[in-house]
């Protein structure tokens, strides 16, 4: 990083290591040193988040639906009530499904969405926010496919994606496995010693682990031809191995209520569990590896996960999409080789996630990235929030708008999840609705809250002036041919005053200024 960072270069790492710059964060960095806020970044402490949990307990969503002959009309503001509930406790949502009208269901996954925008905007971690984000879209499971799946959202979110997404990818891998959301989401809750669904172990491979690029079965149909095979060390994978990982993860299910044979039923608690008789236990063979019969329970397809934990291609390819994610696309290759090698050396470690990250943060190629990486549209209302000073409440109207930019936040129906280039972003279509999302922000279109008015120093109320501290605001720079070029579109003089301060007209024309000012393409990037 520069020696005295500039305005411009916080407000570029601060929009792709966190959500945004806030001013409050400009002071900060200068003062401290990106170094240092990177290191607090990496040990986010729980307890000093306690403004957040405070808006969580006062956040209220509306709720409704119409009476039937099985329950009343509802429509009320309710509070939070499943963020930090276990599964068991919300799993009476499927198991009671008939008593209750689908929008109860849809709680749960609605909450979620609720508290991700509102620690994208006021969280002090904001690193951890772009890191659960960046996971959620490593493995991701489309909340919006299945009740269960969506009753499952909360538990996911907080024990698997935040709890593990600065930790130990290993340990993370047996999270997602055993996740009551991942297990409906690729079916293995039904696989079966007999019947095994290989949609989780090819997608083990494929996306959370060894990459499309490790896939050699277009080459090789035999696992003794793979290179390094028969050294118990192959290049890649083929489908055999699909195969027989499927076969290791039989068993691997969920309580609820299924029979397991003529005289016994699961309970019906959502939480994980594993039947040993729908195990199989034969011999298999994974990435050269023999596994032998009949081995201790969860054996199997724990080994699965330690192999392809340890396998170099994960490394690859995990630290490609971080390194994508932080810097841009393509993701420069001295930096992929460094973070590979932090990863791997690292690969015990409770931080290892954290390792690699601090690598990729600390890096000249980060550095060098300014305005590299189209904000997705969660960071694009988020960043526009945190810089302009919206005390930003989330609503329904708000995430039905980012996702119509393109992201529908837990809503992405493939198990690839949502791309990571920009060109997915700069659609006309996409763009349009991106220009709406910071407008209608800017103008409280959906009740998230009013943004304050905009006084330059010095006492200066032209509309250039706050045009341009807008601009300073959202870029860390404020060039004077863009101030002019906004207001000239707008028909505003620029040498006047932009309206009475003591009046509604300039709080409304100072948040049309920052709307357009956030539409240039130095906020649309970081």
């Amino acid at each position: 990083m520069p020696v005295q960072p500039s305005s411009e270069w916080i407000v570029s790492a601060l929009g792709r290591a966190g959500y945004g710059a806030r001013p409050e964060d400009m002071d900060e960095l200068g003062r401290r040193g990106f170094a240092a806020w990177v290191e607090e970044q990496l040990h986010p402490q729980e307890a000093q988040d306690a403004a957040v949990h405070q808006r969580l307990e006062r956040l209220r969503l509306r709720i409704r639906y119409n009476a039937n002959d099985k329950w009343p009309a509802v429509d009320e503001l309710r509070p939070l009530a499943y963020l930090d509930k276990p599964i068991d406790e919300a799993w009476p949502l499927i198991v009671k499904r008939q008593e209750m009208d689908g929008a109860e269901r849809r709680r749960p996954r609605e909450e979620v969405t609720a508290a991700t925008i509102l620690r994208a905007v006021h969280s002090r971690w904001q690193l951890r926010e772009v890191l659960a984000s960046f996971w959620h879209d490593h493995f991701n499971v489309d909340a919006f496919s299945g009740d269960e799946i969506s009753v499952a959202l909360p538990t996911y979110d907080r024990d698997v994606i935040r709890r593990h997404a600065l930790g130990n990818f290993r340990a993370f891998l047996e999270a997602v496995a055993t996740s009551t959301a991942m297990l409906y989401y690729l079916s293995n809750r039904s696989s079966r010693a007999g019947a095994a669904n290989e949609n989780y172990g090819r997608e083990l491979f494929e996306l959370h682990t060894l990459g499309r690029d490790a896939y050699l079965n277009d080459r090789y149909d035999r696992w003794r031809e793979v290179p390094g095979a028969l050294k118990g060390a192959p290049q890649g994978y083929i489908d055999e191995d699909v195969y027989e990982s499927a076969r290791a993860f039989t068993g691997w299910t969920v309580e609820d209520g299924s029979g397991i044979d003529g005289h016994r039923k699961l309970p019906a608690t959502g939480r994980f569990t594993y039947v040993e008789t729908w195990h199989d236990g034969y011999q298999k063979r994974v990435l050269a590896h023999e596994f032998k019969e009949f081995a201790p329970a969860m054996a199997d397809g724990r080994r699965v996960l330690d192999l392809v934990a340890e396998h170099p291609a994960t490394a690859k390819f995990v630290c490609t999409k971080l390194c994508r994610r932080f810097v841009g696309d393509p993701p420069p290759a001295r930096l992929v080789t460094a973070a590979v090698t932090a990863w791997t050396r690292a690969r015990r470690s409770p931080e290892q996630i954290a390792e690699v990250v601090r690598v990729i943060l600390l890096s000249p190629e980060f550095a060098a990235a300014r305005g590299g990486k189209v904000r997705r549209p969660l960071a694009l209302a988020a960043g526009f929030a945190r810089t302009t000073g919206i005390d930003l409440v989330p609503t329904e109207g708000l995430w039905n708008q980012i996702a119509n930019g393109g992201q529908r936040l837990f809503g992405w129906p493939p198990p690839t999840g949502l791309p990571d280039d920009n060109a997915y972003f700069l659609g006309a279509n996409s763009m349009r609705h991106r220009w709406a999302l910071v407008l209608g922000l800017a103008e409280n279109w959906w009740g998230t809250g009013a943004m304050p008015p905009t006084f330059p120093p010095g006492g200066v109320l032209t509309a250039r002036a706050v045009a341009a501290q807008h601009l300073a605001r959202l870029q860390g720079a404020a060039p004077v041919q863009v101030a002019d070029a906004i207001l000239q579109g707008l028909g505003w003089p620029a040498d006047q005053p932009l309206a009475n301060p003591a009046t509604p007209e300039f709080a409304k024309r100072s948040a049309r200024l920052a709307a357009l000012a956030a539409m240039s393409p130095m906020f649309q990037s970081a």
